[in-house]
């Protein structure tokens, strides 16, 4: 059964996506997707030639090993729904306990400004003018691809995106430099995979999420290093900085921040108790 063939109810296609991929969940959500309607409301619905060409190309393209995220087109992250694809990183549990813990350190401030280094889909800059209303944010990143899809994420979340600046550029050399010495909050979710890492990764994130959003460099910490080098000339007196990063790479983050004359550390764990998450302070 191919995409052109696909039809009749769709309960019949349910069981189709079902036996084809295993998971009552990614069935589930294909057929809401396709159908616009929420299962099994739908289940007895005849399914037209459109929704099941469309159906049948997305049933294709995840069994075929391409996430479901990437499939579906969007995915939730905290309040928000985001537009994601293969430009940018699937938002994932982990970033979601970042956008915690920064908007944790900007509680204090009834105004404040903050930048996200490397914002990608634009997830944690979004999070964090959505749900902090005196929040101003710049949110950089390398890739024009990414902030394409960052800028048509701002676009759905309405009046709030005024307070969103997109900039394009290597981590601080985005910045306008009259930025320095006034950042609030420096948050980032870099990439940290070293190249080893990479080429030993799930082959559902190595071969279908952008390299450039993952990889670091030889040993993983070279984003995280350039961060931390450079937050004291941006950050303002109490400011503060919180990055993601991988559980080992905890005792080289702390060293990196010493050196750079931030202090005050502290870590978070992530949902499963692992270190993820670097506080440090100016």
């Amino acid at each position: 059964m191919t995409a052109e063939t696909l039809q009749g109810t769709w309960r019949e296609l349910h069981r189709v996506a079902l036996d084809r991929l295993g998971s009552p969940r990614e069935a589930r959500w294909l057929v809401e997707e396709a159908s616009g309607r929420p299962w099994p409301a739908c289940g007895d619905d005849p399914v037209g030639e459109q929704p099941g060409r469309r159906f049948g190309a997305m049933l294709e393209r995840r069994s075929t090993g391409e996430p479901l995220q990437y499939v579906l087109g969007s995915w939730a992250f905290r309040t928000l729904e985001l537009l994601v694809d293969r430009r940018v990183l699937i938002p994932r549990p982990e970033t979601e306990v970042l956008v915690g813990v920064a908007l944790e350190a900007l509680a204090p401030r009834a105004s404040a400004l903050a930048v996200d280094l490397g914002t990608g889909s634009g997830a944690v800059a979004l999070s964090l003018v959505a749900e902090h209303p005196g929040v101003a944010v710049w949110a950089t990143d390398a890739s024009p691809a990414a902030l394409d899809v960052a800028a048509a994420n701002a676009a759905g979340v309405g009046g709030r995106a005024a307070r969103l600046r997109l900039a394009l550029g290597d981590w601080w050399a985005a910045l306008p430099g009259e930025l320095r010495g006034r950042v609030d909050l420096v948050v980032s979710n870099p990439p940290y995979l070293s190249a080893a890492e990479l080429a030993a990764a799930d082959p559902a994130v190595r071969d279908w999420e952008p390299a450039s959003a993952l990889e670091a460099g030889p040993t993983g910490t070279e984003a995280l290093a350039a961060i931390l080098a450079g937050a004291p000339g941006w950050l303002a007196d109490d400011g503060a900085v919180v990055v993601e990063l991988s559980p080992p790479q905890v005792p080289e983050a702390a060293r990196l921040a010493r050196a750079a004359g931030l202090g005050a550390l502290e870590v978070r764990a992530d949902l499963a108790g692992r270190d993820r998450v670097l506080v440090v302070r100016r």
